[in-house]
C-alpha cells in the first residue's frame, strides 16, 4: 500500500511516499515543493497544484500530514494552517483518506522519543526505509517521510481519518 506523508510549510512543504507491505517499509520518493510565488495566496495555490500533482503522479491509498504545532506567532499559526487547508483539500477532492499526527507522535514513531531533534529524525528514516544515510537531504522531506512512517505504525493500531 502506497502512502503519502507531508510536512506542511508557507516557503517549503516536505512530502515522502512509502509502499507498506506488511511491517516492511520502502521508500518510494520524496522531494520539497518551494513555492517561488511573493503573495500568499499565490504559494497557496501553487502547493495545492503541486500536491495534487504529487498525488495523481503516485496514487496512494491513505495520505498524512503532521498537525500544527503551537507558534507564538499568531499570523505564523494562521498561514500555516492555511497551508494545511490546501494540502487536505487537495487530498480530500482526490478521495484520498487523510490522517493527521502530532510532531510528538511522528519523532516517537520515527525515533522511539518524542522530542527528537532534525538530524535523528533524518538518520533514523534513512535507516528504517533502507536508504543510505544523507540521500534524504531536505530535512523538509525527511520529516514528511517522518510522517509515512508514523501513519504506517498508526494503521496497524487502527488508526483514524480526519
Amino acid at each position: 500500500m502506497i502512502i503519502c506523508g507531508f510536512d506542511p510549510g508557507t516557503h517549503c512543504t516536505g512530502y515522502g511516499v512509502i509502499d507498506i507491505n506488511g511491517s516492511s517499509l520502502k521508500h518510494i520518493a520524496h522531494g520539497t515543493i518551494r513555492p517561488k510565488a511573493p503573495g500568499l495566496s499565490d504559494r497557496l495555490k501553487e502547493i495545492h497544484l503541486n500536491v495534487i500533482s504529487i498525488l495523481e503522479e503516485f496514487r496512494p491509498a491513505e495520505f498524512s500530514i503532521e498537525t500544527s504545532f503551537f507558534a507564538t506567532n499568531a499570523q505564523t499559526a494562521l498561514k500555516l494552517g492555511q497551508v494545511r487547508g490546501v494540502i487536505i483539500l487537495a487530498a480530500t477532492l482526490l478521495g484520498i483518506p487523510v490522517f493527521e499526527y502530532t510532531p510528538t507522535q511522528i519523532k516517537k514513531a520515527a525515533c522511539g522519543y518524542g522530542h527528537a531533534d532534525k538530524q535523528q529524525i533524518s538518520d533514523m528514516v534513512a535507516m528504517l526505509l533502507g536508504v543510505k544515510k544523507g540521500t534524504i537531504a531536505s530535512k523538509d522531506a525527511s520529516d514528511a517521510l517522518a510522517v509515512g512512517i508514523c501513519h504506517s505504525a498508526s494503521r496497524r493500531f487502527g488508526g483514524i481519518a480526519l
